[in-house]
This record gives C-alpha cells, sequence and structure tokens, in this order.
C-alpha cells in the first residue's frame, strides 16, 4: 500500500465524522451485500473506513483512471454548479485526476464497469463474497425517489445469482442509512436473495424493500439534515420527518 495512501487514509480519519454503528447484530456473519445511501463523499469514506469485517465497495471505474477522472468528476459531481462558478470546477477535476486514482486503487474497492467489462466487476465481486467478505454498494442514480434516497440501478442484484450459482448459498442484502450530521451508521434486518425468482422481480423486490428500509430507518431517528446523492445547494439539503412528528400529529387529531 502506498505510503502517500497510508498518510490520506490516517488524515481523513482523523479529520471525517466519528460514527457510532447502530444495528451492527443485523450484519451476518461472513459474505452479504451491504446498501447504503451514497450522500455525497460521506458513504464512500464511511464505509472503507467504519464498514465491519472483511469488505470492499464497488467504485465507478473512471474514477480510477486519472485519464477518465477529469469528465466523469466534473459531470457526476459540479456540472449542477453556478455557471459563474463552473470554471473552477472543470480546472478542480483535472487536477485531481492522479490523486484520485491513488486513493480509488489503493482502497478496498472493485472496478464497476458499464460496458462490455461489467462481468468483471461481478465475477471479482462473486469471488470476494465466496470468500467471505461483505461488499458495500451505494447505487443510487439521479432520479429522486424521496426525501431521504435517490432511486436505485437495480443491476446489482444480480451480484447474488452468481454467488449463489458458485457457492450454492442465498445472499443476504443488508440496507444501511448514514447520517453524517448525526455521526450514526445504521444497519437493518437482512434481505434474503430468493433463486425461485426471475432475474427481473428480484431487483424489482430487493431494491424496494432496501429503499424502504433504509428511508424507515431514517425516519426513525431525530430530525436532521440529510446529505443527498447529488451535490445540490446546501439550502436544498432535505429534512427527514422522524416518526414521532406523525405520532404527535395523529394524537392531536
Amino acid at each position: 500500500m502506498p505510503v502517500l495512501y497510508r498518510i490520506i487514509y490516517h488524515t481523513v480519519k482523523l479529520l471525517s465524522p466519528k460514527y457510532e454503528l447502530i444495528g451492527t447484530e443485523n450484519i451476518p456473519d461472513g459474505a452479504c451485500v451491504i446498501v447504503g445511501n451514497h450522500c455525497q463523499m460521506y458513504g464512500p469514506i464511511a464505509a472503507e473506513l467504519y464498514t465491519p469485517g472483511s469488505h470492499y465497495t464497488w467504485c465507478v471505474a473512471e474514477m480510477m483512471d486519472k485519464k477518465k477522472v477529469p469528465a466523469y468528476a466534473f459531470a457526476d459531481f459540479w456540472s449542477g454548479k453556478p455557471a459563474s462558478v463552473r470554471w473552477f470546477f472543470r480546472i478542480l477535476s483535472r487536477l485531481i485526476g492522479p490523486l484520485a486514482e491513488l486513493i480509488f486503487t489503493s482502497a478496498h474497492t472493485i472496478p464497476v464497469y458499464h460496458d462490455v467489462r461489467v462481468m468483471r466487476t461481478f465475477r471479482e465481486t462473486a469471488r470476494l463474497l465466496a470468500d467471505g467478505s461483505r461488499i458495500v454498494i451505494f447505487p443510487e442514480c439521479k432520479t429522486r425517489y424521496n426525501n431521504i434516497l435517490y432511486d436505485f440501478q437495480d443491476r446489482f442484484v444480480d451480484a447474488a445469482r452468481l454467488y449463489r450459482k458458485n457457492t450454492g448459498q442465498e445472499l443476504n442484502f443488508v440496507p444501511m442509512y448514514l447520517a453524517p450530521r448525526l455521526k450514526k451508521m445504521v444497519f437493518g434486518r437482512p434481505i434474503r436473495f430468493c433463486a425461485g425468482n426471475s432475474a427481473a422481480k428480484e431487483r424489482e423486490r430487493i431494491s424496494r424493500e432496501l429503499k424502504e428500509a433504509i428511508t424507515g430507518m431514517a425516519l426513525s431517528l431525530p430530525k436532521h439534515t440529510v446529505i443527498p446523492y447529488l451535490n445540490v445547494p446546501k439550502r436544498d439539503y432535505p429534512q427527514n420527518i422522524p416518526l414521532e412528528v406523525f405520532i404527535n400529529a395523529d394524537e392531536a387529531l
């Protein structure tokens, strides 16, 4: 592991939120897939630093290649910035290429491809699962789901089918909610893959149940600012609506 990466790792750990882990008893022993809300940079950082046990995080392959980082980083992180400051973020996206490559190739990551190489992602995921590792995935896309989450790209569920083919075992998906403002990392009850269902049905079912579980965990916490997937202005960050608000409203009626 490069010395520079070790320095960055320990610096980030020193400066980042120190999360309280809640519900770790819900994480099965051995292999599983942990699925959480991305909350911009907080999700991958928290996954690397605090996920219990041996673990690897899915990382978009473009962020692991310094030549591809500038275009991807600007489009995904900063294209929504005001026109008056976009020039700065275009320059920044070019400057971070070598550093991004170093960080994301040195961390516990699995490159995620969106072309014919995608099977490399699934084969590597299935191999690490078979070794008993945990895989962390942040599958949000740019379509709003509710005030907590953006919708999920659901193809990650297919890893369970390959895992079953290789091991004969059913894979568990564990919902995770990150609340950086509360410094909490919450794990919910696992959702078990069912090989008897069609691939399309399992993608829809597991994705839906994960989103419902993550939303429920967010609502169960005290009122707080939700860090959204997209890098929007802070004034547009949503708030969770704690369950106690609904309970008090019902009692007042």
